[in-house]
């Protein structure tokens, strides 16, 4: 990080304070000399962007998070759930959710879109926050080496830059994320993120300048920039699903289970916009 971020950094670093040291010290990283982690994850960035994230968790978004106690304690996760938002707003308060909000507090590590990871300072950025290029290989890793906790947005940058026509539907899961929960038996816990669609609402992904820019995607939303509106956050987390196989499986084999999750997130995103008594309240 340049100089220009001194000042940033230690105005953050006076906001961490004794419950985010705690609670991050409860989460066992195992670090080095540095306070870096094997991913390239830095202690002092996550404390200080935890402290930022505490701020819209709390008081911006005031984010409710149902159903933690089925995000496993301890062992390995894949959380699955609809996408929204437009810049990973959802994965973040996803994140912070089972940071502050569960007991004990778990680390979630997403798997974030290539162009995002390779887009400079933001990606540095999001690897020393601890997040990690969406690729299979990162992915099984952090289960199989870690017991992770692991976010997957199966709907990808189509999910993520969603327009207003089509929230709160399902757009269709890819098969990898099944695939990798059969292969290491790790348990799928579906979860619906509800305010995603308002907070960002996108008339158009923007598809010619997004070609022009090399981006997935550029969000046209009424107040122009995507900078989300402070709706109220609820999450629903429903219980693991686990799957037998070895990953290797035809599609006419994988795909019905795919479509088994993708009905647990429809069901609980239902639950969610039932429950919600506003979009602001």
């Amino acid at each position: 990080m340049g100089t220009w971020t001194r000042p940033v950094r230690r105005a953050l670093d006076r906001m961490v304070d004794a419950e985010l040291r705690e609670r991050y010290a409860a989460l066992g990283v195992d670090l080095n000399a540095y306070g870096y982690d094997r991913w390239g994850a830095s202690r002092d960035d996550q404390l200080r962007s935890l402290a930022l994230l505490r701020w819209f968790h709390r008081t911006y978004f005031r984010v409710e998070a149902h159903g933690l106690e089925h995000v496993p304690d301890t062992g390995r996760a894949l959380l699955i759930g609809n996408h929204s938002g437009q810049l990973a707003y959802d994965g973040m308060l996803v994140g912070s959710a089972l940071f502050l909000d569960k007991d004990p507090p778990r680390m979630a590590r997403a798997m974030i879109e290539r162009f995002f990871i390779q887009t400079p300072i933001v990606g540095t950025m999001m690897t020393r926050m601890g997040q990690l290029t969406g690729i299979q290989e990162n992915a099984e890793r952090l289960l199989t080496e870690e017991e992770a906790a692991v976010l997957v947005f199966p709907e990808g940058a189509r999910g993520g830059g969603r327009v207003w026509a089509e929230r709160y539907r399902v757009l269709g899961f890819s098969q990898g994320f099944l695939r990798l929960a059969m292969r290491t038996g790790t348990p799928v816990v579906p979860f619906a993120f509800i305010g995603g669609e308002e907070m960002c609402p996108s008339f158009s992904r923007g598809e010619p300048l997004a070609k022009l820019l090399g981006m997935p995607y550029v969000p046209l939303v009424p107040w122009g920039l995507p900078l989300p509106a402070p709706v109220k956050v609820h999450i629903h987390f429903g219980a693991p699903m686990r799957f037998e196989g070895t990953g290797d499986e035809e599609d006419e084999a994988v795909l019905p289970e795919v479509r088994r999750v993708e009905h647990a997130v429809s069901e609980l995103i239902e639950l969610g916009l039932a429950r919600r008594r506003g979009v602001f309240g």
